[in-house]
């Protein structure tokens, strides 16, 4: 499989895994990509909290996307809040997305407009307290991890490995 990214070929000692957190495939996911309700999508991201970061071994572990802010600030956030991480902490984490991702979008896509991409790239605070609101009402992150299926088993796992 040809990776979208140089880091298997200049890191070999690591391990390495592409998985799309919304399609199975590569023909899906360009399929999908034209479907302007991609917000629908991000529950398939908690399929591969499940899946694949809970059953990671007890080393360094990355997940990205292409910006970093929404199905990766989704996960940072769930797991930033099954760690007992401050709500404040958890708006701020998610916040900084945006400064950090600023100057290099907008070189990157200088060609589309600055205040199109500085409009694409905002990160509010408020995004993820409405997200932290919705698991307090869903009987917190514990409880709704285990409705969307994620077992006791993965939960604890999960919460070992970012407390321990």
């Amino acid at each position: 499989m040809r990776h979208p990214s140089p880091v298997p070929a200049r890191l070999p000692q690591l391990r390495y895994a592409r998985i799309s957190l919304l399609t199975h495939t590569e023909d899906e996911w360009r399929l999908r990509s034209r479907d302007a309700a991609k917000e629908l999508w991000k529950c398939a991201v908690l399929e591969h909290v499940r899946g694949f970061i809970a059953a990671a071994p007890r080393e360094p572990l990355l997940f990205h996307c292409v910006a970093g802010k929404d199905r990766t600030g989704l996960i940072a956030a769930l797991l930033l809040a099954l760690a007992d991480a401050t709500p404040q902490a958890i708006a701020r984490d998610y916040s900084v997305s945006a400064e950090n991702l600023r100057e290099g979008y907008l070189r990157r896509y200088a060609d589309h407009g600055r205040d199109r991409i500085l409009d694409a790239l905002r990160c509010p605070e408020e995004g993820a307290y409405n997200m932290l609101e919705f698991l307090e009402r869903a009987g917190g992150v514990r409880t709704y991890l285990a409705q969307i299926g994620v077992s006791a088993e993965e939960i604890a796992r999960l919460r070992a490995r970012l407390r321990d």
